[in-house]
């Protein structure tokens, strides 16, 4: 409820105090020169806290962006160790354009200009920033809000949920075929790295990203039982990988010859560290005449491959290791032919009898 107060001041001067006390909430107060002011914010701000519309004015007055970014930052991100430094960089950005308003002052409308000042952004390689880039920013500042609102209780709502996020494209799906394929692992083969073509056979075999190759440890390898055991994946889970056919033995030869001086299967020149596969992969790439291919592209090639051969979406997912169907209907066009057969298999199985009748069937 409501209360003010009419003070005097010794200079005469009248005003009034408002202090509003409602279960839930920090005591709120306010000084008006005149009644009528007094008791429209009185009101206003009683009816938005009513209504879960109010923002804690002692905390999101006492705080600017920057706090709540230095906050983040320090508290929350190194318990994200594969995200922290990208998003370190991404809510730096925030801080440097809108870090010195308060909380208080942050409106989704300050948030979208700066929004689509990102997306005209022009990036160091010289290119407008990707719809798929600005939603990572937003992602960034978003959970740093609702981490304010729900852990430290700085906001009573966040400003992200009225921002929309820019659409971003259907996924890239890029394959080898045949004669790339062919090409780009000969000139893997070929390499002065010892490493490239089997870190290459394994991400085609697999489907595994390539700081998950880059990553094994031997501990991950079980040979007997013909699998990779991925501790820490992209979502967190631990995940089980097929070592199978050419990839294993390949991999178990390399293991007959392996250095004793790192628990890495792909040591760089310091050995407790992975190799670096920059120049090795641009070089193959290039020998092989392979164009606009990444080495991402490996995996969308593992996973069409599944789905020419005949495996499921559900199969492709759980190999990739996704945890929804969503990503993996990308191949789905791969696997048309062997939709339409697991159609025509129903049908036939159902309607066999109206089959064999024709006479049945012209009567329809």
């Amino acid at each position: 409820m409501a209360d003010i107060t009419k003070r005097t001041a010794e200079d005469g001067k009248i005003s009034y105090r408002v202090r509003i006390r409602l279960r839930g909430y920090p005591l709120e107060s306010a000084t008006f020169p005149n009644i009528s002011l007094a008791k429209k914010w009185a009101q206003s701000t009683e009816a938005a806290m009513r209504e879960g519309r109010h923002f804690k004015n002692s905390e999101a007055k006492k705080h600017t962006l920057a706090d709540m970014i230095d906050r983040y930052i320090h508290d929350v991100l190194p318990n994200k160790p594969k995200s922290e430094r990208k998003q370190s960089a991404q809510l730096k950005w925030w801080k440097d354009r809108i870090g010195k308003y308060l909380l208080s002052d942050i409106t989704p409308s300050l948030i979208v200009e700066h929004r689509d000042n990102l997306a005209r952004g022009i990036t160091r390689h010289g290119e407008q920033r990707s719809p798929s880039t600005v939603v990572r920013y937003l992602a960034a500042l978003s959970h740093a809000f609702t981490t304010a609102v729900k852990e430290w209780g700085w906001l009573d709502d966040s400003p992200m949920r009225k921002v929309s996020k820019p659409k971003e494209p259907r996924g890239r799906v890029r394959f080898l075929d045949e004669e790339e394929r062919k090409r780009l692992l000969t000139a893997c083969k070929e390499s002065k790295n010892p490493y490239l073509y089997i870190v290459v056979i394994l991400a085609l075999s697999t489907g595994m990203r390539q700081g998950e190759i880059m990553n094994l440890s031997w501990k991950d390898v079980d040979f007997s039982e013909k699998r990779i055991v991925l501790q820490n994946t992209k979502n967190g889970e631990r995940r089980v990988v097929p070592l199978v056919g050419f990839a294993w033995e390949l991999l178990f030869k390399h293991a007959k010859a392996r250095r004793l001086d790192t628990f890495l299967l792909f040591p760089g020149k310091d050995a407790q560290k992975p190799m670096d596969l920059r120049e090795p992969w641009n070089d193959a790439i290039n020998k092989a005449g392979v164009e606009d291919f990444r080495f991402h592209d490996l995996r969308h090639t593992a996973a069409s491959y599944l789905a020419m051969g005949k495996a499921t979406l559900a199969e492709i997912a759980e190999v990739l290791g996704h945890k929804t169907l969503a990503m993996v209907k990308r191949y789905s066009h791969h696997s048309e032919s062997h939709t339409s057969g697991v159609v025509a298999k129903m049908n036939e199985s159902i309607f066999a009898d109206m089959i064999e009748n024709k006479e049945t069937i012209q009567s329809i």
